[in-house]
């Protein structure tokens, strides 16, 4: 996994709840047992000093975990559990909390020793519900100690996600373009996330990038890193580099000076059309280095798409990038034999971006010009201020498409799929990618239009639907689009389209 910066570190603490009419030994030792096996799993987590008896174990639970760091709890029902405490400590505790419960290992436990987990667990749902919180339960929550440390690398990652939502701001240069009113972005269902956002104009960006034009030393130094990063070959402007170092300088300069209360940062910038011709370049490979570093840059002051793209990130531990859900492809594109990772023709699509994904998510990339641009602002000749794209074929492997907006009401949704970029040729230009994703075709007009999401798309390069699907519910996000199998019918679907026998 990549090691990036603008990412919340996740800290567990493990918690043992015992009933007081249930040994106490009983959630000891069955927490020894978790501990030992989240050890194998590779897990690191802190264990609690205090089995959870009572209130005031809750409240001496909360701070021996707070004193060790931990910003994400597991309560473990040792046994039956007080389902009050155990949502006392979950209501006082200062992070996302899962709840999970032990299975009785054998027959010799039943006579006396057993736990009765599997009732206690209800309680503690029911009394999670009477303090309105929402706690990670795991799909399999009753376990034994290898089988729950599954769910539990889970949850750090899920942990992961809901920790840098709730600390993260959204910085955002400029209105969107006029032909972008898709990219709309209601802010209170943001702020009800926990995101802060900063809005500001282009003419700020402006005055952060010529003040950043002081910094001549620094400018040098990031300068020859992107010559270096491109190489001979992919580096065709090294007259532009110093401009997008000068640029890449401010972004970073921005950040630093303005989060204030936040932890962490990410930007929704305008890029056209009248940036080219007053920067002198375009912001997409800036952009993309950025992302490699854990600071997404949404195009066209997406807002949604930047809290998309950074919930990728933290979901994957790897860079992500933001593309339009662009063109279909071709027949003669794929070549005789194409193996299509069990999608049809309908259902690939090309995931396309100016040039702002990362290049370690590029299987080949160089720096170019914005063909569009250029055709709009330059007569299609000789390129000048629309320079400063990094070009080439996606990363082909694994991927989930991902996004999280709000519609004109407010009304939070999202949508999830995984899938395969394939490593064909898209004979095209921009950073761009052959996209085959099983039942696309029906997926696309039943969730992406039906849902009136935008065009951008935020993608993670693993497949990580999993641990979207649990993070986004865990938000209190219940409408959550995925893809279908071919014998159940979306929402307003037509069923005399979908299934031959009813014809």
């Amino acid at each position: 996994m990549a090691t990036l910066s603008n990412t919340p570190k996740v800290k567990l603490g493990i918690v043992g709840v015992s009933r007081d009419c249930f040994p106490l030994s009983l959630t000891r030792t069955r927490l020894t047992k978790l501990m030992n096996a989240l050890k194998k799993h590779s897990v690191q987590a802190e264990r609690c000093a205090v089995v959870i008896e009572n209130e005031n174990n809750a409240l001496k639970a909360v701070s021996d975990l707070v004193r060790k760091g931990c910003n994400a709890a597991v309560i473990y029902l040792g046994n039956f559990g007080p389902e009050g405490p155990a949502t006392v400590f979950a209501e006082r505790f200062p992070g996302p909390a899962m709840v999970c419960a032990a299975a009785e290992e054998n027959k010799a436990v039943l006579a006396a020793d057993r736990g009765d987990a599997l009732c206690g667990l209800l309680s503690c749902s029911y009394n999670l519900g009477l303090r309105r919180l929402a706690a990670y339960i795991p799909q399999s929550p009753v376990g034994l100690p290898g089988e729950l440390a599954g769910s539990i690398a889970d949850f750090e990652h899920i942990a992961r996600v809901i920790i840098g939502v709730q600390n993260l701001k959204i910085f955002g240069f400029g209105p969107r373009p006029a032909d972008f009113f898709a990219c709309n972005s209601p802010i209170q269902p943001l702020m009800d996330l926990g995101v802060e956002v900063m809005e500001n104009s282009e003419l700020d960006l402006y005055r952060v990038f010529r003040n950043a034009g002081t910094k001549k030393k620094e400018i040098r130094t990031v300068a020859t890193d992107m010559k270096k990063q491109l190489g001979r070959q992919g580096c065709p402007y090294p007259d532009l580099l110093p401009k997008l170092a000068q640029f890449e300088i401010a972004l970073l300069d921005f950040l630093t000076d303005n989060l204030g209360a936040s932890e962490f940062g990410v930007f929704a910038n305008k890029c056209w059309p009248a940036f080219p011709g007053e920067f002198g370049f375009v912001p997409c490979y800036v952009n993309g280095r950025l992302a490699e570093r854990g600071i997404p840059v949404a195009c066209e002051v997406d807002l949604y798409g930047a809290l998309s793209e950074y919930i990728a990130q933290l979901a994957s531990l790897q860079p992500a990038t933001l593309l339009d859900v662009n063109n279909s492809v071709p027949k003669d594109v794929l070549g005789d034999g194409a193996d299509l990772k069990g999608a049809g023709l309908a259902d690939l699509f090309m995931g396309f971006h100016c040039g702002n994904t990362c290049s370690s998510c590029m299987k080949t990339c160089s720096m170019k010009y914005q063909l569009i641009m250029n055709r709009l602002m330059e007569g299609g000749g000789k390129a000048d201020i629309t320079r400063g794209t990094l070009e080439g074929q996606l990363r082909p492997g694994p991927i989930t498409m991902f996004r999280l907006q709000a519609d004109s009401d407010g009304e939070l949704s999202s949508y999830i799929a995984n899938g395969q970029i394939l490593d064909i040729d898209c004979c095209s230009f921009g950073g761009i990618g052959i996209f085959a994703i099983p039942g696309f075709a029906r997926f696309y007009r039943h969730v992406l239009i039906a849902g009136r999401f935008p065009h951008h798309a935020a993608v993670a390069f693993e497949k990580i639907g999993k641990i979207l699907h649990d993070a986004v519910s865990l938000m209190g996000i219940d409408d959550i689009g995925v893809p279908l199998s071919p014998t159940m019918l979306y929402d307003g679907e037509n069923p005399f389209e979908l299934f031959d026998s009813w014809q």
